[in-house]
């Protein structure tokens, strides 16, 4: 059934929220405060289209249906009849709390009121409004046209019923709906935060540099890139930050804790693609190390990386965060893992990782390589994450 859909922020992910639902075939009005950026939205639009009917992706009526089926608004009055609404803006907390006090004072008793926020708790977002029980989390990924993942996260106030109408209206929309508690980070950038961490952590101790641990993820692992090519392609500026902010939340739990090397990247603008200097130097004519060849080596790095993405996967599954098929479908589908990391935990073999988690354990007596309770659990009574 056709809805009406609000999105508010026409920026590139407010733009590719409303390209999915206009290609679904609802009816989607885009508000921005900013008018010019309405008009980039638009003509970003048209180009998209152009090129996608001539890659014979869609046909030119298709095309012009998207197109015409999203409306671009200058006032948030304009949602008055809209059955939901997405706010894809700034994550600042006290913004989306005054734009969701706003809205309420526009929109129905029945619509529906969602944040596409990737890190901030939907329940601190939900208790600004008067009806907060109709307040969810719909957290695409960039670019939206492309990711099949949606993560959607109800809050303690949500109304139980409304996170499966959610997910049926995303998986309508042909998206991949998982359903995570409102916890920091959600599924994805909660257990993918080792990928990152744990790569530094070898790197600062000596063990290899980064070319050689991003090939040891690659050629191995099966990874589409390594660590440091992909903290560089994603930007130090957002992932930092995100692994800053998850630390925080956690109460500053020590195995999400972040780097100093990664930190001083930050400070000194060292961005990574976007600024032209990572990890890596992406200068015309820049030196890049030849990786080290010693399978030895390679499998160390790749087994030590692996199994704190397997520790944290099972770790979220212990305290409910979203359930076994959901994790490992946010994984494939949200940051293009080659498995899902439960799989690769019976593949690995439990006690194998029990014992590899617990030699790591004993020799850094650090609360970070703490195993999840959960695996030994499994061990004792003979169970595998997949029957």
């Amino acid at each position: 059934m056709s809805k009406k859909i609000g999105i508010i922020g026409s920026g590139a992910m407010g733009a590719g929220i409303a390209q999915v639902f206009a290609t679904a075939g609802h009816e989607v009005l885009v508000y921005d405060a900013n008018a010019d950026a309405l008009v980039r939205a638009e003509k970003n639009l048209a180009i998209t289209m152009e090129k996608l009917v001539t890659k014979n992706k869609y046909t030119a009526d298709k095309a012009e249906a998207i197109q015409q089926a999203i409306h671009y608004v200058k006032e948030l009055k304009a949602f008055a009849s809209a059955d939901l609404v997405i706010e894809a803006i700034i994550e600042d907390l006290s913004v989306k709390q005054q734009v969701f006090k706003n809205l309420e004072e526009v929109v129905s008793s029945s619509c529906v009121l969602a944040s596409n926020t990737s890190s901030l708790s939907i329940a601190s977002i939900a208790a600004a409004c008067e009806k907060p029980e109709r307040v969810i989390g719909i957290h695409f990924f960039n670019p939206a046209p492309v990711m099949a993942l949606v993560e959607i996260i109800p809050a303690v106030q949500t109304d139980p019923a409304l996170a499966e109408q959610i997910k049926a209206l995303i998986a309508d929309a042909a998206k991949l709906p998982v359903i995570t508690k409102d916890t920091p980070g959600f599924i994805v950038n909660r257990v993918a935060r080792p990928f990152y961490g744990e790569a530094i952590r070898i790197l600062e101790e000596g063990v290899a540099d980064c070319e050689t641990i991003d090939f040891a993820m690659t050629s191995i692992g099966g990874f589409r890139m390594g660590p440091f090519e992909l903290m560089d392609f994603i930007g130090h500026d957002v992932n930092y930050r995100v692994t800053e902010s998850v630390f925080e939340a956690f109460f500053y739990d020590p195995k999400f804790k972040p780097s100093f090397t990664q930190k001083r990247l930050f400070e000194a603008g060292y961005y990574g693609r976007k600024s032209g200097k990572g990890f890596y130097n992406y200068s015309e004519g820049a030196h890049r190390n030849e990786p080290q060849h010693d399978p030895v080596l390679l499998e160390k790095i790749f087994k030590r990386i692996l199994l704190m993405l397997i520790n944290e996967a099972a770790d979220a599954l212990f305290l409910n965060i979203a359930n076994r098929d959901d994790l490992d479908t946010a994984m494939t589908k949200g940051v293009n893992y080659p498995k899902g990391l439960l799989q690769w935990a019976d593949e690995y073999g439990l006690e194998k990782i029990q014992q590899d988690m617990d030699q790591l354990y004993a020799y850094y007596h650090e609360d970070r390589y703490r195993l999840s309770p959960i695996i030994r659990n499994m061990i004792s009574s003979n169970q595998k994450f997949y029957a």
